[in-house]
């Protein structure tokens, strides 16, 4: 039996796992962060991932051998069955490709799960809690031969698409895709399980104690300083660039997609697609949830990155402001018509305008002028050391006018900033709009942005309201 277990570790100073590389893909991320490992770079994965105690080939992940836990997983695939040969077969290729544990699906019986509780209904699908006592696989235990189950977790969510039951495409799409793009940012996946019930099949995946954004906004007691903002954004963003640098677009990307436990994570990739091949709109609509979605994806176009891009606009303001998009009013026809005229919701009059400059450049009507994930990402980086710059006396401003409006808000103020238009949806569901106006931008920024000094007043600002300052960061990202 061998005795030696992983040596030489050093997963701080890259990703978790390796990277397979494919066209195109993963480049834009290494110039990113620097973190990449490649696969066939054996030099790096003993640097970063230790040596195999059993095979003695470097690792490809923290404590994960790919070549012997493939052998080992193959030997029990006898041992278990879903009673679904496509399931079987999915499950059995992501355990044989599985490089780290977050890229490893197994699995898991209903009655394994206990005190299963409804939590809520999406446009797609329905949400459980579970308790799972055994927990996931989290690597080989050499000393002791034997799999060790990570149990510091009590509590999983249980997914359900809506006719799962038949195991659609769409349901083994939204699975593919967290195998597909790195998870730190992402919620994770461990496994399909089946109520025997009703017999729809279930993804089991990581539970976020404190609900999405907005339940987060809601529920919060303490005033959340515009740096801890800053830094979620951070990671939300860089969650969206590790799913566009796997070539795909989130295409479902609003405030009820980003839960929180503790710091946000990006959720429901069951409308994520390749963003390289040609999607046709169906005649019978377009899905999703109106307030976030780019005006020309409204008209019917091509869903591009750049509408993930529109979409993180609308996220960030509203994480910023806490206010909700177009609460007040019906989502409906006449919205959609407004957002292509160049409608956008309000901004805070005490905003930093650096930061209010970012959100109008993401909100831009023409994809060109719109930042790409790289240039957002990287500018919020540089915003958040805000230290150097001009944003710190900003923040430090608006951070103690917002302290005292969050410590004198009552009841009813929390209750109406949160209070909706009860034709206002905010979850997913088909739209289906015909001749809408091209999409333009409002000359009138008075219509979304208010004035509360002179660097906001409308006559001080052009039709493209972009600081000099932030045009000159995005110029600099794109010549590196």
């Amino acid at each position: 039996m061998p005795k030696n277990s992983w040596v030489n570790t050093n997963e701080n100073k890259y990703q978790l796992h390796v990277t397979i590389p494919t066209i195109d893909s993963t480049i834009e991320s290494e110039n990113v962060d620097n973190r990449v490992v490649y696969i066939g770079d054996l030099e790096k994965r003993k640097q970063a991932y230790g040596i195999c105690g059993e095979c003695k080939e470097p690792g490809t992940g923290y404590k994960w051998c790919q070549s012997c836990n493939a052998k080992r997983l193959k030997d029990n695939f006898k041992n278990w069955t879903s009673g679904n040969k496509d399931i079987d077969e999915f499950i059995q290729q992501s355990q044989l490709n599985a490089v780290h544990y977050t890229k490893y699906l197994e699995w898991i019986p209903f009655e394994k799960f206990q005190n299963i509780t409804y939590i809520a209904e999406g446009g797609f699908s329905k949400i459980y809690s579970a308790e799972w006592p055994e927990g996931y696989i989290d690597h080989w235990d050499i000393e002791n031969q034997k799999w060790y189950r990570e149990q510091y977790y009590s509590k999983y969510a249980l997914k359900s698409l809506d006719n799962s039951s038949d195991i659609c495409s769409d349901f083994l799409n939204e699975i593919k895709s967290h195998l597909q793009i790195y998870f730190v940012d992402i919620v994770q996946c461990y496994g399909i399980t089946q109520d025997p019930n009703n017999k729809e099949y279930m993804m089991v995946i990581y539970y976020c104690n404190d609900g999405n954004l907005r339940n987060y906004l809601n529920k919060s007691k303490n005033y959340i300083k515009y740096g801890s903002k800053m830094f979620d954004l951070q990671r939300i963003a860089r969650g969206l660039l590790d799913i566009h640098n796997a070539e795909k677009v989130h295409k479902d990307f609003h405030s009820g997609n980003i839960l929180f436990s503790s710091i946000p994570y990006i959720s429901d990739l069951g409308m994520c697609r390749p963003a390289n091949i040609k999607q046709t709109v169906k005649e019978e609509g377009i899905y999703g949830v109106l307030p976030y979605m780019a005006p020309e994806v409204l008209r019917g176009q091509q869903y591009t990155k750049a509408a993930d891009i529109y979409s993180f606009g609308m996220i960030m303001n509203e994480f910023l402001s806490e206010e909700i998009p177009f609460n007040d009013i019906p989502h409906d026809e006449f919205l959609a018509i407004e957002i292509c005229k160049g409608l956008r919701p309000t901004i805070s009059k005490d905003m930093p305008k650096l930061l209010a400059d970012l959100i109008i450049k993401c909100w831009n009507a023409e994809i060109k002028n719109r930042p790409t994930i790289k240039e957002l990402y990287q500018t919020l980086k540089g915003l958040y050391n805000y230290n150097t710059c001009e944003l710190y006396f900003q923040i430090k401003e608006y951070d103690k006018i917002s302290k005292e409006k969050f410590e004198n808000r009552s009841n009813e103020d929390k209750y109406k900033r949160f209070k909706t238009h009860p034709q206002a949806i905010y979850t997913s569901r088909l739209l289906n709009f015909k001749n809408l106006p091209k999409p333009v931008d409002s000359l009138d920024l008075s219509s979304f942005l208010f004035s509360s000094n002179t660097s906001y007043t409308a006559q001080s600002t052009s039709a493209n309201p972009i600081s000099e300052c932030l045009d000159c960061e995005i110029k600099r990202i794109r010549t590196k």
